[in-house]
């Protein structure tokens, strides 16, 4: 049986005053009008309604029970206009997830960009150099670097690319040379960045000669957020692979210079990852919306800057 909707034909049958009159308005029959009514008093062991050829009359037990059927289906109406409104417009909390330097140099700005069109939507960025579970930690949206994703019956959205150049401080290159060539690494101290989706003992490059890989020795330092590789290369400890992201502000003000220029590397594809597709949340939505519109020119202006900076 079902309880809610006999509810809704016992508040109409009262209201119109007639099982005719309720099935009308139900866009039903008598018959089943007059069912639901019956099954309800079955389902209670209690008499709502007199019943005569002329007229219908609410016992005292079923005035009380219409109180308490209005008081209900009140709060079931708000309760499906409520999530009926979350498909239509963008409110309430957005929980996004993002790799933490890719978040701050990217994410962050996005979200400022974000709220000025939607201001009624609070969004709450986790940054950390992991790939989440969307499902158990909560997640509306993941930005995930990666060369590809897992099958996981996620919905996800290319956005761009970002890799890695390989770089170093003035000072440095002045006192140990430069690099032509992957090769010329094994004569340099390499700082190593532990992260998830690369090996931090080994570099690959992407050149003019195609794909170079190079085993590196015993790190002398050793790290996992990109910022904190940036501050140990800018200080002369060696040469490090930086994401574009992280090395463009020290690359524009001359604290570090861009070697081996010729060559590319730990390139992964940008994601934008979330639960499902159907009945999407508006703020899933234009939020999905808002990264595939601003990422990849976003993305695309570092990487044209960049070439400015190449190492004669």
């Amino acid at each position: 049986m079902d309880t809610l909707q006999n509810m809704r034909v016992f508040a109409q049958v009262v209201e119109a005053g007639s099982f005719t009159g309720a099935a009308q308005r139900l866009n039903t029959t008598t018959a089943y009008a007059s069912r639901a009514i019956s099954d309800l008093e079955a389902h209670l062991r209690t008499r709502l309604l007199n019943r005569t050829t002329r007229r219908i009359a609410l016992t005292e037990a079923g005035e009380r029970y219409l109180q308490r059927c209005e008081q209900i289906l009140a709060y079931v109406e708000e309760a499906e206009a409520e999530a009926g409104d979350a498909h239509a417009r963008p409110s309430g909390r957005l929980k996004v997830h993002a790799m933490a330097s890719f978040g701050q140099h990217y994410v962050v700005p996005a979200i400022g960009r974000y709220q000025q069109r939607y201001p009624e939507v609070q969004v709450e960025l986790t940054l950390a150099q992991r790939v989440p579970d969307l499902l158990d930690e909560g997640y509306d949206v993941a930005l995930v670097l990666a060369a590809a994703l897992p099958d996981s019956g996620f919905v996800s959205q290319r956005l761009g690319a970002a890799y890695s150049i390989a770089c170093a401080s003035p000072a440095y290159l002045a006192r140990r040379g430069v690099p032509k060539r992957p090769a010329d690494l094994a004569g340099h101290v390499c700082l190593q960045m532990v992260s998830p989706v690369s090996p931090a003992s080994q570099w690959q490059f992407l050149g003019p000669g195609g794909t170079e890989t190079i085993e590196l020795g015993a790190a002398t330092f050793q790290v996992n957020v990109a910022e904190a590789q940036a501050v140990a290369v800018r200080e002369g400890m060696g040469i490090g692979l930086l994401p574009l992201y992280s090395a463009m502000q020290w690359l524009r003000s001359g604290e570090l210079v861009w070697v081996l220029p010729e060559y590319k590397s730990q390139e992964m594809n940008v994601f934008a990852v979330y639960p499902s597709r159907q009945y999407l949340d508006a703020k899933i939505r234009t939020w999905v919306e808002l990264l595939r519109e601003q990422m990849p020119a976003t993305l695309g202006q570092d990487e044209a800057e960049l070439g400015r900076y190449a190492r004669v």
